[in-house]
This record gives structure tokens, sequence and C-alpha cells, in this order.
């Protein structure tokens, strides 16, 4: 990752002067209350809040002197012009045809052109516990954190907020204005806000459900184009995902 410090640095110095370069408003509370001082902080007046965590490393890569990165305008522009997500769907088209040819080039014989695509699956019997706000948890004990950070973004535009945190564009991840593209699209679709973000992963909070198993199964089929490992390293089926929305107002993202 670009942001990752070299070796000869020492990782604590390399974390000071990226948080020095931090231009964004930092507050702390605990992770049993960080979804309710979210919410304050949304009509404090004091900018667009999103939770990154017990440790705000998350979010301070792009933020050290020395990564080179585009300005916020810039990301803006390039959000404005995507047509999500038909162009999400074209973007990752246009990936699987280069690591195809990539691939071509070390195994000539490989032939297959097939795209990876999970089973449809078969629609779960039961409800399946919620992720909740993840950002706040130890995802392995899902105890909340003691305390944990929220960064104020100063916008009256939460989905502008992978801009400004400049956060994207590594592996699988889409580069930052696909997710303010993805966040503007769900937020008129389903009233979705972005609440947590970490390292790699995302906590979107909805106001409206998908009311049908047709729709909640377009959606998964959206949402696996924008982070396939919610199903190949999770759910396992479109089934189980779209299962998952409809029951669940909570989206978690997690790009490996």
């Amino acid at each position: 990752m670009q942001g990752e410090p070299p070796f000869a640095q020492g990782r604590a110095e390399w974390r000071a002067q990226a948080l020095a370069n931090f231009p964004f408003e930092i507050v702390e509370t605990s992770g049993e209350n960080a979804f309710a001082t979210w919410k304050e902080l949304k009509t404090a007046g004091r900018g667009a809040p999103v939770v990154v965590g017990a440790d705000v490393g998350n979010v301070l890569e792009p933020f050290h002197p020395q990564w080179q990165r585009r300005s916020v305008a810039e990301i803006l522009y390039a959000a404005d012009a995507i047509k999500f997500p038909k162009d999400l769907f074209s973007m990752r088209r246009d990936e699987s045809a280069a690591d195809l040819a990539a691939l071509r080039k070390v195994q000539p014989a490989y032939l297959s052109e097939d795209e990876h695509e999970p089973p449809p699956g078969e629609w779960p019997a039961m409800e399946f516990p919620s992720m909740g706000l993840s950002i706040a948890h130890d995802l392995m004990t899902r105890k909340p954190f003691p305390n944990v950070h929220i960064v104020l973004v100063p916008t009256d535009d939460s989905t502008t907020i992978p801009a400004h945190l400049h956060w994207g564009s590594w592996n699988e991840c889409p580069a930052p204005e696909y997710h303010v593209a993805a966040l503007r699209h769900w937020r008129g679709a389903y009233g979705a806000e972005l609440v947590g973000l970490g390292r790699d992963t995302i906590d979107l909070k909805v106001a409206r459900k998908p009311a049908t198993r047709g729709e909640a199964l377009e959606l998964a089929r959206v949402q696996y184009a924008y982070c396939n490992d919610i199903i190949d390293q999770g759910t396992g089926s479109y089934s189980v995902l779209a299962a998952g929305l409809m029951a669940d107002d909570w989206w978690f993202f997690w790009w490996d």
C-alpha cells in the first residue's frame, strides 16, 4: 500500500508525521457510545462525522507528506461522471480482462474467459446476527472498544467523506470516486449513510431496506461488484447476502 512507512523509518515517526499533517478534528468516545456520539455530532454543525475505530491510524496513511494524492476536487469531479452501478460493472469487467491478459502472458494455454460469479444459493431459513457498527467493536470478541475515534470532515455532504480522506484504490477496493458515487446512489435509493470507515471496512446505516427478494438479489449483485469479499469470504452466496439486506439496516463491506 502506498502509505506504508519505509523500513528505515520508524512506524511511530511515520505516524506522527501523518498525524501532524491530518487536517480534521478528531473526537474520542467509547465504542459503546460511538453511534450515539456520531448522531449527536451529525447535528452539531462541526462537519460530517465518521467513526474510524480504535486506531485513528486507520485513516492516516494518505496524509503522510510523502503520499502522492489527487485533490479532493479532482476526485469529486471524477465521481460526478460515474453512472452507478453501470460504470462499476464496466470497471470490474475491464479489470477482469486485464487480469486474464496478464495471466495468459505467463500461462499461454489458459483459455478460460469465465468471470467468477458466486452461486445464487438457497434462501436461508434463519437470520444472521447484525454486524452493527463493526468499526466500534472487536470483531473477534464482539465487545465494544474502550475508546474509538470520530473524524469530523468539514462538509455538509457525508457522501464526499471518502474523497476528503482519499480512501480506496488498493487491491480490489475501488478508487475514492467510486465510493462517493456508491454512497450517493444508495443514499437516494435506501437512505444510506456512512457511519464507520476503517482501514479496510465500511459501515453504512440505511433508512429503507429492499422490499422484495428480487430487489434484494439485485442489490446483492451490485454490492458484490463493489466488494466481492462480502460473499467470497463472507456469506458465500447471493441469497444469503440478499436475505441479510432485507433483515438488517446495517451494511458491512470489507476488502481483504
